[in-house]
């Protein structure tokens, strides 16, 4: 059960709830929050004041979970398959495929993306597949949208394939040996990120197809996240979050801004509408707001405040930009109200 808090402040925590998952997963869209843990609970609730809306269960556990934009429907995945809910749907459709389903991601209210194995299915909300790619080299481990749905970005061992609308066969390939984690896409669609095994960053440029690598790293790089604009990249992989600058000609040549707060980043999230607000989550429980496209590049940078530490963050989301969900890996769940879009 969600504990509301004093709404009326300027600032502060609004609800808190506790889930008996440890959480793994979490979204924010429209007018919802979903969780996710570790053994295939999800909670749905409202974002605003945290009472539960609806709850569903994946059998063989839960990776990520998935808000279409409308916060009409969710996608859970995990390593036996995967779940779709709706709200007009009395109950969640399960389908047990046996292989590892690391993500979904909505193309829009209608489309979804499930990465199921080697293969990306591209699903509508009852679960119909509208089209498939083709198997990739090894099991499929980030998937993202580019051209606002029109194509899929699908990340595999040996590189990202793009695909159109129902091809399964790429219609550009973007190879990098190594094993991909992560992936990100710029909204302006100009840079494709991979997070990679190796400690490294790997850049490819749509236009042209140009590639850069960004290594370095202390550890592996398993979180890359673009703000709204596109020009900022903010990654994992050292004990400082790196945020690097993409306007103008991209990173080549340049260093990054440094955000120094955690020992281990376990979350990223920018705050939405491109202000240049970062929240990040670490191991010691420390939820960290930055300034984070201020300073200089180079510049080491400490927060512009933390949220109280709990245990260990497990995700971060932003429902709107005043209101940020925190979740731990001890089921703890907290909603934080920030004081105005312009200020931290």
């Amino acid at each position: 059960m969600s504990t509301p808090t004093d709404t009326t402040a300027e600032a502060g925590t609004v609800w808190e709830t506790a889930v008996d998952d440890a959480p793994v997963a979490l979204s924010a869209a429209g007018d919802l929050v979903a969780v996710a843990g570790s053994e295939g609970s999800v909670l749905i609730a409202e974002a605003a004041t945290g009472t539960e809306v609806g709850r569903i269960e994946l059998p063989g556990g839960a990776l990520s979970v998935a808000l279409s934009r409308d916060a009409q429907h969710l996608a859970v995945t995990g390593p036996t398959g995967y779940a779709l809910w709706s709200r007009s749907r009395v109950s969640a459709l399960t389908v047990e495929t046996g292989a590892w389903s690391s993500t979904a991601a909505w193309a829009d209210n209608g489309r979804v993306a499930v990465a199921s194995g080697r293969r990306a299915f591209v699903l509508d909300p009852e679960g119909e597949t509208q089209w498939a790619t083709e198997p990739a080299a090894s099991t499929v481990t980030d998937l993202a949208w580019l051209r606002n749905g029109r194509r899929l970005a699908v990340a595999a061992y040996g590189a990202v394939r793009a695909h159109e609308r129902h091809t399964d066969k790429p219609v550009v390939t973007y190879p990098y040996v190594g094993s991909h984690l992560a992936l990100a896409v710029a909204p302006t669609g100009r840079w494709i990120c991979s997070g990679n095994q190796d400690a490294s960053i790997h850049i490819w440029r749509t236009r042209d197809g140009s590639e850069l690598t960004m290594s370095g790293y202390r550890e592996k790089v398993s979180r890359l996240a673009f703000d709204d604009t596109g020009y900022w990249l903010a990654a994992d992989g050292a004990p400082d979050v790196t945020v690097w600058d993409f306007s103008g000609k991209g990173p080549a040549g340049t260093a990054p801004r440094s955000l120094s707060c955690h020992d281990t980043v376990t979350a990223l999230a920018w705050r939405p509408g491109g202000a240049g607000h970062l929240a990040s989550g670490g191991q010691d429980g420390t939820v960290a707001l930055w300034e984070a496209t201020a300073g200089r590049p180079q510049a080491r940078m400490q927060p512009s405040r933390t949220l109280p530490a709990e245990s260990a963050v497990a995700a971060l989301a932003w429902s709107g930009p005043q209101l940020l969900i925190a979740a731990h890996r001890d089921g703890g769940v907290r909603a934080h109200r920030l004081p105005s879009r312009n200020t931290l």
